[in-house]
């Protein structure tokens, strides 16, 4: 018998001996108390008005279907698009509107709608007497106005938008700024039936330069031309009759935004040429302004192709970055550029500098600001103020300054410095207003001298929202308001010149809702939404913050569930999920703090560990997997042995409360988390199962860095090697089921790591299931892939840890 028959031999009996797959027949339901948890009704999404008296509430149907999440999809550049659309790909839509009134708490519907509207964006006008929606109808994507007053919706024009980057629309003070499809352009390019040639890249050499691994790259001169078609749209301004009055000629735009006064538009080409190496956010632009007849009035910069960049997580291009206009004036640009050639490796004492601009751009610009760090972000207010926010990551160090945009000689004074890291140091986030022409701004106290903060309020009790009035010239803070136990109290915005306040109000048993609460009243609570349990049936699962140590003496927390009546002593340890996401810290004490709060709604959802409540499972939700990198040592360098003692500190703390069996623990993840589950299953024995979604096992096929990790695979070989379960697989000798979606959109975690972790599994003879989810991305959408993931989940859950039998003692 020839070598080719002894191998078609074993293929035969193989295949005779193996049993059919379980979900051979196609997708699966899982029972129906999980069937339920998808099924479940979905919160409206809320938007505040800009005069604060108003929430548009938009209602959200179920999950789409498969034959939804499965239509034709372009990857293009890094982007995904849905081509009879013309628009990023959606499916989470609105499906119905409605106004609720703070003042009286009362509610209209909206009419004018289709009978199945698929509602995708929405913006208010400045002036709070309009929104502006994008609905996706039969042919594209339409524009629709809401007439606020008569609550009634209707189409403006017959034209389709553009909404490949962006919502393809933006209010120019009482007109609409849109990007629609050109009028005259004609079918799309159809791909030749032969290739024209070989697929060539090449590099001549260069620095070293940091390349992740992106999905979704161009590939050919076609997807080329396939992409350029795609981002055309014509520019134009519609009134609110939808007359169009058009802006310059078609063109590639990513981006457009209105200047303040409505005289300017801040544009952002696409240029040639693309690259195969990096995604459209890395090709060239070119960043200008132009008047209201689509002519250049000047050009901000042209950026080139960024094929390399210096390595690090606080690298950046040269050139101006982070271009906008400032919120508080007519026409004034402002930018940020890099001083030290984005090389966070070169040593410098300034390392980015801030830049205005003002219209009609004939002078040079004005320097605002000399930062030490990379900046990070701005809030505008008025001539003497606005706040300016620097970060480095390799510290984690944040400052927060005061600058003076009008003022030539105005310094800057320092707010707040702090690390990220610090939940318990965070001072809050400045409360924003819209202007009258639509800007972002920050709000002041009626006599202007001070901003309000909301912040989360980290403390060792857990969470506790709180708001502070901050004085800009004592630098003081005087708090107005906390949230107090019972509940768990989210301020959303300061009403009535700081009389009143918006909250999002919620308990274990009470799902949030909003409330106007009168401050400086010991009650002083009106409630103004009134949404039910979504899923009653499991009213009375159990919730406890739980604290504990690691075996080096750091501090970890976690949100234990348990199921409704359940009680330790008298029914004894139960079968266990546990679900966890490891995360970098460059500080034990920081590493320890504790997070979220244990007043917050039991959300029993499908897609974290607490939908395995309703099968009798107990649940531990997000305990803590600190990997701390104190000073110079990277957090990475000793990633095993931190993951260790991280997982057995927790499994040790659940059986000592004697709510888990020791031998009865299964451990699972989605993305990073999964990434962990396997490592721990590599090199422990604390869980009998684990459940990996859409995880990245080979950290050679991430070689320029992943998650947090800065250095590359050549300047650390031991710690990609070491950190790679695949290298591993064959010390793995619990049960493992992998699910990943077939179109994961994620950087560095492609399918490809599932199937090749499934394959070493099988061939050494492992316990491994593998379930490729088909038109699923990094995230599953479907109502059939969610369906079938939880069935996945709770068979193996089942089989491998509620029924195993205590394992034999050596």
């Amino acid at each position: 018998m020839t070598r080719c028959q002894n191998t078609l031999l074993g293929l035969t009996l193989a295949a005779l001996l193996s049993p059919l797959p379980a979900a051979a027949g196609g997708y699966q339901t899982p029972p129906p108390e999980l069937a339920a948890l998808v099924d479940a009704p979905r919160t409206p999404q809320q938007s505040l008005s800009p005069q604060q008296n108003i929430v548009l509430q938009i209602s959200r149907p179920g999950l789409p279907s498969i034959v939804d999440v499965a239509q034709p999809e372009l990857k293009l550049a890094g982007l995904r698009l849905n081509p009879k659309m013309r628009a990023y790909s959606q499916f989470n839509f609105g499906n119905g509107l409605s106004l609720l009134d703070i003042a009286s708490g009362k509610s209209r519907p909206i009419s004018g709608l289709p009978v199945r509207p698929r509602i995708a964006n929405h913006q208010w006008a400045a002036d709070g007497k309009h929104v502006a929606l994008s609905l996706w109808g039969d042919k594209g994507v339409e524009l629709w106005l809401l007439d606020v007053a008569a609550a009634r919706a209707r189409r403006l024009g017959d034209f389709h938008l553009n909404a490949s980057t962006g919502s393809g629309f933006a209010w120019m003070g009482d007109k609409l700024l849109v990007k629609m499809l050109p009028a005259r352009q004609g079918p799309a390019p159809v791909a030749s039936a032969s290739p024209s040639g070989p697929n060539i890249q090449e590099s001549q050499g260069g620095k070293l330069s940091q390349t992740r691994t992106y999905p979704d790259l161009l590939k050919t001169p076609y997807d080329a031309d396939l992409l350029d078609y795609q981002l055309s749209s014509q520019l134009a301004l519609a009134d609110l009759n939808g007359k169009l009055h058009p802006i310059g000629s078609p063109d590639r735009f990513l981006s457009v935004q209105p200047s303040p006064n409505g005289q300017y538009l801040l544009a952002t080409r696409l240029q040639r040429p693309y690259s195969t190496l990096v995604p459209l956010t890395r090709f060239p632009q070119r960043i200008e302004v132009l008047d209201l007849k689509g002519r250049s009035v000047h050009v901000v910069a042209q950026r080139p192709l960024l094929e390399r960049m210096p390595s690090g997580n606080d690298a950046v291009e040269t050139g101006p970055r982070d271009v906008g206009w400032r919120e508080d004036a007519p026409a004034t640009l402002f930018w940020a550029e890099a001083q030290d050639g984005g090389d966070p490796g070169v040593p410098a004492k300034t390392r980015d500098a801030l830049f205005l601009q003002a219209a009609p751009f004939q002078k040079p610009p004005f320097k605002l600001q000399e930062l030490a760090s990379r900046f990070a972000g701005i809030q505008w207010g008025r001539d003497d103020l606005a706040l300016v926010n620097e970060y480095w990551w390799k510290t984690r160090d944040i400052k927060v300054w005061r600058v003076r945009p009008g003022e030539a000689n105005g310094a800057a004074e320092l707010l707040n410095q702090r690390s990220s890291e610090d939940r318990y140091a965070d001072p809050g986030t400045p409360t924003m207003v819209v202007g009258r022409n639509g800007q972002s701004l920050l709000q002041t106290s009626p006599d202007g001298n001070s901003l309000y903060l909301l912040g989360e309020g980290a403390s060792p009790e857990g969470d506790r929202p709180f708001i502070d009035k901050l004085d800009l010239n004592s630098k003081q803070t005087t708090r107005l308001w906390r949230s107090q136990a019972p509940w768990y109290e989210q301020p959303l915005a300061v009403l009535d010149k700081a009389q009143s306040v918006l909250l999002s109000r919620e308990q274990m048993e009470t799902p949030p809702n909003l409330y106007v609460k009168t401050l400086g009243e010991k009650n002083g609570l009106r409630q103004l939404t009134f949404f039910q349990h979504p899923t009653p049936q499991l009213k009375g699962v159990q919730k406890q913050q739980l604290r504990y140590k690691r075996a080096d003496g750091v501090d970890l927390t976690g949100t234990l569930y348990l199921p409704p009546g359940y009680e330790a002593k008298r029914d004894g340890p139960l079968p266990m999920l546990m679900w966890a996401y490891p995360a970098e810290f460059k500080s034990a004490d920081a590493a320890g703090q504790v997070t979220d709060s244990p007043y917050r709604f039991n959300r029993v959802g499908y897609w974290g560990p607490e939908a395995m409540l309703a099968r009798g499972y107990a649940v531990l939700d997000d305990p803590s997997m600190p990997i701390i990198g104190a000073g110079k040592q990277e957090p990475n360098d000793s990633y095993l042995p931190q993951l260790k003692m991280d997982a057995q500190a927790a499994v040790d703390e659940v059986v000592r409360l004697g709510v888990a069996d020791r031998d009865r623990i299964g451990i699972g993840g989605h993305s990073y988390g999964a990434f962990m589950t396997a490592n721990l299953l590599a090199h422990t024995r604390l869980f009998r199962a684990g459940i990996a979604r859409s995880g990245a096992y080979n950290r050679t096929l991430t070689p320029f860095g992943f998650q947090s990790e800065e250095r590359n695979f050549w300047q650390a070989k031991d710690v990609y090697q070491t950190m790679s379960p695949f290298n591993y697989a064959d010390q793995i000798k619990d049960a493992l089921l992998l699910i990943h979606g077939e179109a994961d959109n994620n950087p560095g975690t492609f399918p490809i790591q599932s199937e090749r972790l499934y394959q070493a599994l099988q061939g050494l003879g492992g316990t491994v299931r593998l379930a490729m989810l088909p038109a699923e991305s990094h995230g599953y959408r479907a109502r059939e892939s969610i369906l079938h993931m939880l069935w996945e989940e709770d068979r193996w859950l089942d089989q491998y840890v509620k029924h195993a039998k205590p394992r034999e003692t050596p």
